[in-house]
């Protein structure tokens, strides 16, 4: 009887510790209750004598008591709290020593009748102790599910409260589970996407690359970032990344486990600052490190790259102020964007350099090149109807094999080339550019310090007079004796002197050698002149009038004996400058001389302005007779020779004909009327030393 009454006293208090599992708990109090009134009953009746059939009535609430906790163990088995991480329920441990015990209690009783005072006692004795133990335990476990229920309580914050969206996806990629920051972050229920395929969320364009990505995510690839574009609550687009982790090895997960990023704060945030890392900030064009990337992206591919230089630009900024240069770069970028196609890039390399990068072949190149610079060209009316001029120059190089910053250097020097030939024009790049700019870095490098390294050197060539061909005077020749480069001649040195600012260092060296050695010869009483070449630069630099009457008189030489010639292609730009310093030199009793004449119309005016002395025509202007246009049988006309001569002599000037070549040359000139020649059909080139020898043929032409 203490047995049973043991046993069901602890399913009793078993069933009370773990009352929050209330069906199980319920029904295993009320079949413990009927157990032990049936026990109690039966105790009573035989303690008192009763007959057998008055104790077969305690049967049926012993029976029933056994079956209604059976089934209570088994309600709450059903739900062992251990698949969710609680603690295991208690009755499935006393459950079974209870019946046993109830069992045993009821056979003794049949058999051997109630039991003594001291064994009731002793079994009674046991209940206290096991209340207590149960009681603590029940204590236990409370603790136990209350630390529980505060860690899936945080979890449940973090999760809720993260910057990711959780998804558990099953092996059909329907989503089986969303975690509760779904709404927060993108709006969406569980009615939105429960059961929903993963990709039938996603944007049409992305759906179906995300879709093989997770296939092959199941069938055992690395998992990888997942870049698309979700569908919000909204119906908006929103720009995420999703990380995956293969999760259904794990038995409380068995899911691919998906985490959702929305990323489009950052990516506005990139493309915001690769705007401005790529974009020129006045024109709104791509610039120089946007061009090289598009360049490098189309390696190996087709097109051509037009870099585009605009002349002028400086002057209006200098005359009308930067904030007015700034709108007409920007008109510039806007008839750029006119003419280019929709799939070109336009470009702005500097303050007045574009650049195009288009795809179409050589000949649409050029035909875009052309259509750019007319559209340059036309006048820019601004506000206040101020109009500006401005001209261009397009150098073309073919995108292909070559990298990003060759390719932008061929085009730029084309546009070199181009500028060299005068303005606008377009010119393609060749191998032979490639090596003009390879020469030309040599140039620059070796030309600082020739002077001081003291090597440059003159060559003179005799002017002769074409009536007798007695000398009359000499042309100092500049040479540049490299021990690098060789022999350098003066239309290659002389524009690099210019570039590098080292043309009046240079210049004042040739003065002075000239000058003296034109002393050297005078001793003698001959009576030559020496013509010095000298650039519109130097000749209106402030210092060029006091240096070369300094120069005469260190040396002692007649002012009327030097010949200060200034080539006639050059004057045009600074043509009031050149009649000022012209005219100041005549002051001094120096002779001035117009080198190169064309006979052109443009010259022929300037010549009327000029103060010059002599008069040194170009070879196209002293070439032989030649057929007028009406054909080769038509009237001849006089050569232009004639027609200089008689302008000259009108004029008060004496003509050279200069650069004559052959005899027949020398012949044309003398007819037409020049008084003097000069070229290798006549004399060369030669040093001091040559020259001195030859004059000494010519003894009394030179006195």
């Amino acid at each position: 009887m203490a047995s049973g009454g043991f046993g069901f006293a602890a399913v009793g208090v078993a069933a009370l510790a773990d009352w929050r599992r209330r069906p199980g708990a319920a029904v295993c109090l009320l079949g413990t209750g009927a157990a032990q009134f049936g026990l109690l009953a039966l105790i009573v009746l035989l303690a008192y004598g009763a007959p057998d059939r008055a104790a077969l009535a305690t049967v049926p609430p012993l029976v029933a008591g056994v079956l209604l906790t059976a089934a209570g163990v088994r309600r709450v088995a059903a739900g062992d709290p251990r698949r969710a991480g609680g603690p295991p329920p208690v009755w499935p441990r006393v459950s079974a020593p209870a019946g046993i015990a109830t069992l045993a209690a009821a056979g003794h009783l049949a058999a051997y009748g109630p039991f003594s005072t001291g064994m009731v006692l002793l079994g009674l004795s046991v209940i206290p102790p096991l209340v207590v133990r149960e009681l603590i335990s029940a204590a236990d476990n409370r603790r136990y599910a209350g630390r529980l229920a505060a860690q899936e309580a945080h979890f449940r914050a973090l999760v809720s409260g993260g910057n990711d969206l959780i998804l558990l996806l099953d092996d059909a990629l329907r989503v089986r589970w969303q975690s509760p920051a779904a709404a927060r972050l993108f709006a969406l229920t569980d009615a939105d996407v429960l059961g929903r395929h993963f990709a039938d969320l996603l944007h049409p364009d992305d759906a179906g690359r995300i879709a093989r990505l997770l296939d092959g995510v199941l069938a055992g690839d690395r998992p990888t970032l997942l870049p698309a574009r979700m569908r919000d609550g909204r119906g908006a687009w929103r720009e995420t990344e999703s990380t995956v982790s293969d999760q259904r090895g794990v038995p409380e997960v068995r899911a691919l486990v998906l985490h959702v990023r929305d990323v489009g704060e950052r990516r506005r945030l990139e493309r915001a600052v690769h705007q401005l890392a790529a974009t020129d900030q006045l024109t709104g064009l791509a610039n120089r490190r946007e061009l090289l990337r598009e360049l490098r992206a189309r390696r190996g591919g087709s097109g051509a790259l037009l870099v585009v230089d605009l002349h002028g630009l400086g002057a209006v900024n200098d005359g009308r102020g930067h904030a007015f240069g700034d709108t007409v770069v920007v008109e510039v970028a806007r008839r750029l964007r006119a003419v280019a196609g929709p799939e070109d890039l336009v470009a702005r390399l500097v303050g007045d350099e574009f650049a195009v990068l288009t795809d179409v072949g050589p000949v649409l190149a050029y035909g875009l090149g052309t259509r750019l610079l007319a559209a340059l060209a036309e006048p820019y009316r601004m506000a206040g109807d101020e109009e500006v001029r401005l001209q261009a120059n397009v150098g073309l190089a073919e995108v292909g094999g070559v990298g990003p910053d060759d390719v932008l250097r061929q085009a730029d020097l084309a546009r070199r080339r181009a500028a060299q030939l005068g303005r606008d024009r377009i010119e393609w790049y060749d191998a032979y550019l490639e090596e003009q700019l390879v020469r030309r870095l040599d140039l620059e490098r070796e030309l600082p310090g020739a002077v001081a390294r003291g090597e440059l050197d003159l060559v003179y060539q005799p002017v002769l007079g074409l009536a007798d061909r007695l000398p009359v005077g000499t042309e100092a020749l500049l040479r540049w004796r490299s021990p690098v480069l060789g022999t350098v001649l003066p239309a290659e040195l002389l524009p690099v002197a210019e570039d590098l600012d080292l043309i009046g260092e240079v210049g004042r060296w040739v003065l002075d050698r000239a000058c003296r050695q034109l002393a050297d010869w005078s001793a003698g009483d001959r009576r030559l002149w020496m013509s010095v070449n000298v650039t519109p630069g130097e000749l209106t630099a402030p210092d060029f009038l006091p240096r070369t009457a300094a120069v005469l008189a260190t040396h002692g030489v007649p002012a009327d004996r030097l010949v200060v010639e200034v080539a006639e292609p050059r004057v045009g730009p600074e043509l009031p400058a050149v009649v000022a310093r012209l005219a100041g030199l005549r002051s001094l009793g120096v002779r001035t001389a117009l080198d190169g004449f064309r006979a052109e119309h443009a010259s022929l005016a300037q010549l009327r302005r000029l103060p010059v002395d002599l008069l040194k025509l170009a070879p196209a202007a002293s070439s032989a007779h030649r057929p007028d246009a009406a054909g080769a049988g038509g009237p001849v006309r006089p050569p232009l020779t004639d027609v200089v001569v008689g302008l000259g002599q009108r004029l008060g000037l004496e003509v050279v004909a200069a650069e004559l070549e052959t005899p027949a040359q020398v012949d044309a000139a003398a007819r037409a009327g020049c008084r003097y020649g000069q070229g290798h059909a006549l004399a060369r080139p030669a040093t001091a030393e040559r020259v001195e020898a030859y004059f000494e043929e010519f003894p009394s032409a030179s006195r």
